[in-house]
């Protein structure tokens, strides 16, 4: 892959990455083809193998973009944890529901699954909400506990179209959570 920093890769991936997504919204995933993608930009079929070794690697280069910035905000300790999740997909309601659409809404939970760990261990911070609540735990069950759950309330907003408000989706979940607590 191209060196990840220097900006005409970063501009290729981009173009590549908005290529792809945009095809997405005409064609099922599964019949866009390399150079569908080459097609749709002004680049060249080496440019995108200097980048990309396939269209899947694409869609994972998509998703963890928006899962780094997303990381990014809850390990700033800035702002409500539950609030940010449900900003993060409403973000990226594009990509969640082109995602749905191709039934392929798992690579976003492999992607986090493959970066939660990752992040855990090298940007915890004292900034971090889940690093007090995490302490003398096994880390991994309550990763798994946490994007299961979360994930699984995002999905079924996604699969319903998002026309809930994300302040909904978040209200509803942290009054049950808060309904358990009085438990």
């Amino acid at each position: 892959m191209n060196s990840a920093g220097h900006p005409s890769a970063v501009r290729s991936r981009t173009k590549i990455a908005e290529a792809l997504l945009g095809l997405m919204e005409k064609y099922p995933y599964n019949e866009i083809t390399v150079k569908q993608i080459i097609l749709e930009t002004d680049l060249v079929r080496k440019t995108f193998y200097r980048n990309f070794s396939s269209k899947d690697e694409v869609l994972r280069y998509i998703m963890n973009k928006a899962l780094g910035d997303y990381f990014s905000v809850i390990n700033s300790g800035k702002g409500d944890v539950l609030k940010n999740i449900f900003m993060f997909a409403d973000r990226n309601r594009r990509l969640l529901i082109l995602l749905d659409k191709n039934n392929m809404l798992y690579i976003a939970l492999q992607c986090m699954d493959e970066l939660l760990p990752v992040f855990r261990d090298s940007e915890l911070s004292e900034a971090n909400p889940f690093t007090p609540l995490f302490e003398g735990l096994d880390s991994d069950y309550l990763i798994a506990l946490n994007t299961g759950a979360v994930w699984n309330v995002i999905s079924l907003w996604v699969h319903r179209g998002m026309k809930d408000k994300p302040a909904h989706v978040e209200k509803t979940v942290r009054q049950y959570i808060e309904r358990l607590r009085a438990k």
